[in-house]
């Protein structure tokens, strides 16, 4: 008597999600939670991002918080329109070359980031939830080596 081989169904003959695209379906899962977090604040996940990066790195040009926000240079001037508007920002003239705006955050810009400090720790929390401390670490290094490769 032989023994029946079974055979693989379509579900197992399917490749793997690749990687782009899960980073992708990750990215956009994180940025409507994000923007969720964000409503009562009135400011969308992206000009939350150029305040995070302004945090870190205060009085940038245009085109410097444009690359390091990733978004292109107009949607940049739109932002920083909108943040100015609401007092987040300011922009006033480089020193080192007068012709040349910089960008800083303002006390009003400070306090939403503190105010949302929190609730978007909670939001990356969830992200890992089910992971320990040391599988976390290594999906932090993996997507910091992910973005280093291709930058």
């Amino acid at each position: 008597m032989t023994d029946a081989v079974a055979q693989p169904t379509d579900q197992q003959v399917k490749s793997p999600s690749s990687l782009l695209y899960l980073v992708k379906r990750t990215e956009q899962v994180v940025r409507a939670r994000l923007e969720q977090v964000l409503k009562p604040a009135g400011v969308t996940a992206l000009q939350y991002t150029a305040l995070t990066v302004l945090e870190r790195h205060d009085g940038l040009t245009a085109a410097q918080l444009a690359r390091d926000s990733f978004v292109t240079a107009q949607s940049m001037a739109d932002m920083v329109r909108a943040l100015e508007a609401r007092g987040h920002v300011d922009r006033r003239p480089n020193p080192a070359n007068r012709r040349e705006l910089l960008i800083a955050l303002t006390e009003s810009g400070r306090r939403l980031l503190a105010r949302y400090e929190q609730p978007v720790r909670e939001l990356e929390q969830h992200m890992t939830d089910g992971l320990d401390a040391e599988r976390t670490a290594q999906l932090r290094a993996a997507l910091d080596h992910a973005w280093r490769q291709l930058s």
